[in-house]
């Protein structure tokens, strides 16, 4: 504070006419004083209130909150010669409460000098308060998924030295884990993978998001009703709690897995009470201010820094690239800042109380990668930040009243190219109304793909479709299509229809549509219900294969997208929620590009390359992913094969202990990968699930 009187005109710690040295530091220290048990009493009070304020505005909060505590508290001093600007209260309190954090007077998320001395001095007080009562002498588990990162990233970052923890891990003198790859169902995103990793199903989750004709409702994996209800549906289909029913904590994930301990899990965030609340994990961080301010600060400085990237990618003209402005670069500062930082010291936090099973999510990598691209640079410094988050967890089990063993995984990848709409320069939506025989908009008529539809609407119908026939559409038009995207992958729904549509019903409304999107240039395939054939799936060309034939070797229409991509479409076809029409966009083999149907040119949701090839990074001393509990009931659950190949392009190995797999053998489906990360947990403690009842299970 004396520094800073010194430094700022509008703050003193004077009166008009001048006081003795003594005096000054006398009031300085009653200023900092009042103002550190201000913060201590009255803080953790505000946060609780802060619990109720969307997240994007909780760093001007965390200032003018700060800086109101110290205009109270230079108020409240006894000499009364404190006075400070309220500007300058919010710099002033920002900067004392940042030393503080250097200094190691709170549980920050760092992993400097200063905080390994913090983490000391919990552990001996934790050892202290144990004397007489041992702790569990038996491992615990700690599960971390990077959200979004392939397993091709992942060694790509290995080898230019950007994750050197994991590099350890895998290539050091002493390798303590082993690398592998596993493949995602057809909807290759976090909805269905933590789902199924989490809670053991994900039956009937089609997409991202898809309509539900039977409740007329649009289900959202990242909505809180709707992760939710998913939640219920696993549990019931499953008849299991989910991973970490015994003693677990889950933290940052869309579903809770069962665990007692929650943090920023969505699926309690819309149960009513304090506890439950999607934000409640934000109290036992923030309610200290030393963290609240180093974190707000980073927050402001990653919002600069998103600013500042965008516009160099536009000045450069860089391609693919999507629009960065708006709610962005502050939605990228609370994934990369606000909830790593969260997520991080809650880990910490069970870890140092020895919770049995620890699940979360770090979604950073995933949110950067969605805008910048999957192997950009800004998406290579993310990677950097999560190797020194698990730098510092690996740091905090040598102080942990357990062993831990730290597995690190993904939920799925992401693959490149540009937007479908920046392609073709209308939507997939629009290319449906076209194919319907609706009105499209003025501009994509005039562009190469509109021509593209329309000529497939006349070839269809054998007539010409004219442009005022367009705008008013025809006599007594039922009501128009749904179309809904998830990533590459597309779901058309009718909702006037109660069941799900077949081709031929599809034909008989509208003649042309079929063949308009399965003609389409960005358009890998098509799959449908057929009253004849059960599932069908269309391609160019009039191709046409019922599910019931594709294999491997006949693969159709699906001959890009590689082995498995046959069993993972005859899945989703089974389920009760597929919507009429399910569209997989465009995939290029050699070069691994895909089409977004959204605005991303990092996507994930349907079949096509990296996005659907994540990856299992687990100690040695655990058994290796092959071989789970669960007998393989179908393709889509089954484990094929154990020696493998390299998958894609990144065919380097990186560590004596990587195992390299295919794309066409090893872990398929999170349903499988559950399955896995249960026996480990029984690997290291007995039953930290509970044990299955069907004597044929436990056999197994």
């Amino acid at each position: 504070m004396l520094v800073l009187a010194g430094a700022l005109p509008d703050f003193r710690l004077q009166s008009e006419s001048g006081d003795s040295a003594t005096r000054i530091a006398v009031t300085a220290a009653a200023g900092a004083g009042v103002f550190g048990l201000l913060s201590a009493l009255v803080w953790p009070l505000l946060v609780r209130a802060l619990l109720l304020v969307p997240a994007l505005v909780l760093g001007l909060l965390v200032f003018f909150l700060n800086g109101s505590l110290l205009l109270i508290a230079l108020r409240l001093n006894p000499s009364g010669h404190g006075e400070a600007a309220p500007e300058t209260a919010v710099v002033v309190a920002a900067v004392m409460s940042a030393v503080a954090s250097a200094t190691g007077a709170a549980l920050a998320v760092r992993d400097d000098d200063a905080y390994r001395r913090r983490l000391y001095r919990l552990a001996d007080r934790r050892r202290r308060r144990a004397t007489g009562r041992p702790g569990p002498s038996t491992p615990g588990v700690v599960f971390l998924q990077l959200d979004g990162v392939g397993h091709g990233v992942l060694r790509e970052a290995i080898g230019k030295g950007l994750m050197p923890t994991a590099a350890r891990w895998l290539d050091g003198k002493r390798p303590t884990h082993r690398l592998r790859p596993w493949r995602t169902d057809w909807s290759s995103q976090t909805g269905a993978s933590q789902l199924g990793i989490l809670h053991g199903s994900n039956h009937d989750v089609p997409a991202f998001r898809w309509y539900e004709k039977d409740t007329q409702e649009v289900m959202v994996c990242n909505r809180p009703t709707s992760a939710a209800e998913l939640q219920r549906r696993a549990v019931a289909h499953t008849r299991d709690g989910g991973l970490l029913t015994a003693g677990g904590a889950s933290r940052g994930n869309l579903f809770s897995g069962g665990a007692d301990e929650l943090a920023l899990v969505l699926s309690v965030a819309a149960r009513r009470g304090r506890d439950n609340r999607s934000r409640a994990g934000y109290f036992a961080y923030f309610s200290d201010p030393a963290n609240a301010v180093r974190t707000a600060m980073s927050f402001v400085a990653e919002v600069f820094k998103e600013t500042g990237q965008s516009t160099r990618a536009r000045l450069q003209r860089r391609r693919p690239r999507v629009k960065r402005g708006g709610l962005y670069p502050f939605v990228r500062a609370f994934a990369t800042v606000v909830e790593r930082d969260v997520v991080v010291a809650a880990v910490i936090g069970d870890m140092l109380a020895g919770r049995n099973a620890v699940y979360a999510d770090l979604v950073a990598y995933d949110e950067v990668a969605h805008h910048s691209g999957p192997r950009s640079r800004d998406a290579e410094r993310i990677l950097e930040r999560l190797d020194r988050s698990l730098a510092l967890i690996e740091k905090v089990a040598e102080h942990a009243p357990r062993p831990y063993r730290i597995v690190v995984l993904s939920d799925h990848g992401q693959s490149p190219g540009e937007t479908f709409l920046t392609r073709y320069g209308l939507s997939l939506g629009n290319l449906v109304r076209a194919g319907c025989g609706l009105p499209v908009p003025r501009g994509a008529r005039r562009t190469h793909s509109g021509a593209e539809a329309r000529t497939a609407v006349r070839a269809a119908l054998r007539r010409p479709v004219e442009e005022r026939e367009e705008r008013r559409g025809p006599a007594g038009r039922r009501s128009e299509p749904l179309v809904l995207a998830s990533g590459n992958l597309g779901l058309v729904s009718f909702p006037d229809v109660a069941h799900r549509m077949s081709r031929e019903e599809i034909d008989r409304r509208h003649p042309a549509l079929l063949s308009t999107l399965a003609n389409h240039p960005g358009i890998g395939f098509l799959l449908v219900r057929s009253e004849e054939h059960g599932g069908l799936v269309l391609g160019a060309h009039g191709a046409e294969v019922p599910v019931g034939r594709l294999d491997d070797e006949h693969p159709g229409p699906l001959a890009d997208f590689g082995p498995g991509a046959a069993d993972a479409v005859r899945r989703t076809h089974t389920f009760p929620h597929t919507a009429d029409i399910m569209v997989n966009s465009w995939y290029d083999p050699v070069g691994g590009e895909v089409l977004a149907f959204e605005e991303q040119i990092g996507s994930h949701g349907g079949l096509g390359g990296a996005q659907g090839h994540p990856f299992l990074l687990s100690p040695l001393t655990l058994s290796a992913p092959a071989g789970a509990d669960r007998d393989p009931t179908g393709p889509d659950t089954g484990l094929v094969g154990a020696a493998t190949e390299p998958v894609g392009p990144d065919t380097g190995l990186v560590g004596a202990a990587t195992e390299p797999v295919g794309p066409d053998t090893g872990l398929v489906g999170a349903e499988r990968v559950h399955d896995v990360l249960r026996r480990w947990l029984r690997e290291c403690d007995g039953a930290q699930v509970p044990l299955p009842s069907h004597p044929d299970e436990q056999a197994a």
